[in-house]
């Protein structure tokens, strides 16, 4: 029973999507085309289907005739290669509908592929204005007998790594989590002492493996441990782990997320970061140490801390006002950094009033209220400004304020604050 709830726990918590908390604001992080993701498992003896990426109609057909020379393939998956989910749904701007198709002739995948690159995939995921489709990854198909579920997650009530497996592969991981908690088994990892090899091929027992594909089963669980711990990941979810009747255990599909925190040391694995989906006021602020996600309201806000910026928007909202956008600056920011916070706030043609709140605890105040004159010096801000200010040196950084000489309006408390940034539209 002890081990059907701790199921039920990692998997609502820690396997869910990414969400947006609050309503509006998407998860940042490291995300890989899944051509890098197979890469990478491959470069740790995990086998995934061969595959190759092509940037045109006959360089798609190229690496079909490779796989069909090389290894005999018989069927062919071409996918639009971007990051957006829900790609075999999708719609092209060419008229093709799906992102993802298998077909069975080389010329198919030429034709396939001339309707994805250089057209734009509208996914459930994307909004009505797409993503471009610069490229498409081209694998051989594969038949799958049976479809498991496998992954490695971190989980702070277990104080460390946890295998989490399935026999139900192949769908809605969550869903088996609720409706069939008997299907779900989890194994916690000693991260000093790493798995036991003995509860891995028990696991894998769980699973439905057995004999031969058992024992292949184990290898790609412990080498998928291995590159969770050496690349610093927070999850490695494979789903479906699958049985190939050609290939034994094959990884069909990847998600794997990292630790920002490490960034500094998997400088390669970020090299692979890939911008061009994301929205160019986001990649700034990135770039300036911020952050920053951009909203659909009207009124910019500059706050130090998540916490308090999340509340500042609830406020706002409360007020009948909209937030422009998700701007923690945090504790250890510079005066520089807040006139870039700024420029990329007053940048949104959407942003019609701003509000700075901020509660200097290991911020001072004054350096927030620098950056705010030389910002508005700068860019000559026209955008009415209301700020609140307080903690360290608050009483100063309003005198500079005050004295600046700028249409800057103060507030005590972050209620009045909310008032006067809506009043102000």
């Amino acid at each position: 029973m002890a081990g059907r709830v701790l199921a039920r726990r990692l998997l609502t918590n820690q396997l869910q999507r990414p969400q947006k908390v609050p309503a509006g604001i998407s998860v940042r992080c490291l995300n890989l085309h899944e051509s890098d993701s197979k890469q990478l498992l491959q470069s740790y003896d995990v086998a995934v289907q061969r595959f190759g990426v092509a940037h045109s109609a006959q360089d798609a057909k190229s690496v079909a005739e490779d796989l069909l020379s090389k290894h005999g393939a018989k069927q062919y998956v071409v996918k639009a290669l971007v990051l957006t989910g829900g790609r075999g749904k999708g719609m092209l701007s060419s008229g093709m509908k799906g992102g993802v198709k298998v077909v069975d002739t080389i010329e198919a995948v030429g034709e396939m592929s001339k309707n994805m690159i250089g057209f734009k995939l509208v996914t459930k995921q994307t909004g009505e204005q797409g993503v471009d489709v610069p490229r498409v990854m081209v694998a051989e198909a594969l038949d799958i007998l049976h479809e498991m579920y496998f992954s490695i997650i971190l989980d702070r009530g277990a104080g460390g790594p946890v295998m989490v497996g399935s026999p139900e592969g192949g769908m809605d991981i969550e869903w088996v989590a609720e409706h069939k908690p008997d299907k779900i088994f989890t194994l916690p990892i000693d991260i000093k002492d790493g798995p036991n090899k003995d509860k891995v091929m028990e696991l894998a027992g769980n699973l439905g493996f057995d004999g031969e594909l058992k024992e292949q089963a184990c290898h790609q669980m412990l080498q998928l441990y291995k590159m969770f711990v050496e690349k610093d990941a927070t999850q490695v979810e494979i789903n479906p782990l699958g049985v190939s009747p050609d290939r034994g255990v094959v990884c069909f599909d990847a998600k794997v997320n990292f630790d920002d925190n490490a960034s500094y040391r998997q400088k390669e694995m970020y090299a692979l970061k890939d911008a061009s989906e994301e929205d160019p006021l986001e990649v700034r602020a990135e770039e300036c140490g911020l952050n920053f996600i951009k909203m659909d309201g009207n009124i910019g806000c500059l706050v130090n801390g998540a916490g308090l910026a999340m509340a500042t928007m609830d406020i706002v909202k409360l007020h009948g006002g909209e937030p422009a956008n998700f701007l923690d600056v945090g504790g250890g920011v510079q005066e520089h950094q807040v006139t870039q916070a700024f420029n990329i706030i007053s940048s949104d043609p959407k942003v019609k009033s701003i509000l700075v709140n901020i509660f200097g605890g290991i911020v001072d105040c004054r350096h927030i209220a620098s950056g705010i004159i030389a910002a508005c010096r700068d860019t000559g801000l026209t955008l009415p400004l209301v700020v609140r200010l307080a903690g360290t040196k608050s009483e100063e950084a309003r005198d500079m304020l005050e004295k600046s000489g700028l249409a800057i309006t103060s507030a005590g408390d972050i209620g009045e604050a909310a008032v006067k940034a809506v009043s102000s539209l």
